[in-house]
């Protein structure tokens, strides 16, 4: 119980963004997007939905709660840097450019499925996370490092929030010195 207040806040804040991201919904139909543009907005919806969904379809309860904390950390992150940096965008000089928020929702939605559940699982998740960042940049919204930011945000966020589900997990390890893979057990 001692719990309940900060869920049923990160619950609200989940979905409040999502009802937020469904207002996009109208806009896909815009003439002015390309169908690149428009597929990556309908991706930029349904990752997440998916990711989120499966919490309620492996009934895990946890998952969804680290899936709150890392949503909400990611779009948090994204937005204090997008007011703070107040980059332009590239085809119409438009505001709010850095970080990309389609990438950085899309990367921690693949991130969680991946840490969560396994790479098996994420693979399909990353490739359309990064179909997303890419129509970003297609479609001249973003410059390649605004996604490349967005992804390292959603990225770092869905890892660091989230716990494997499975007993034994496997994490590649990449620093200046060191290559290898990390294999995680659960007793």
């Amino acid at each position: 119980m001692h719990n309940y207040a900060p869920k049923k806040i990160l619950n609200s804040l989940f979905v409040a963004s999502l009802m937020a991201s469904c207002l996009t919904v109208s806009s896909l139909a815009s003439e002015n997007k390309t169908d690149v543009q428009k597929t990556g907005d309908l991706f930029l919806l349904l990752l997440p939905a998916a990711a989120y969904g499966n919490t309620y379809l492996q009934n895990d309860v946890s998952g969804r709660d680290q899936f709150h904390n890392g949503f909400a950390t990611t779009l948090g992150t994204t937005y204090l840097l997008k007011y703070s940096v107040d980059a332009k965008r590239p085809e119409d000089n438009g505001e709010h450019s850095f970080p990309s928020g389609h990438a950085a929702l899309t990367f921690h939605s693949a991130a969680f499925i991946h840490q969560r559940y396994g790479l098996d699982y994420a693979i399909p998740a990353y490739i359309t996370a990064s179909f997303v960042a890419w129509s970003r940049v297609d479609s001249k919204q973003h410059y390649t490092k605004d996604v490349v930011a967005g992804a390292a945000i959603g990225t770092i966020s869905g890892f660091y929030f989230t716990s494997p589900h499975k007993k034994t997990t496997f994490m590649p390890i990449i620093q200046s010195d060191l290559f290898g893979i990390q294999i995680t057990h659960k007793w």
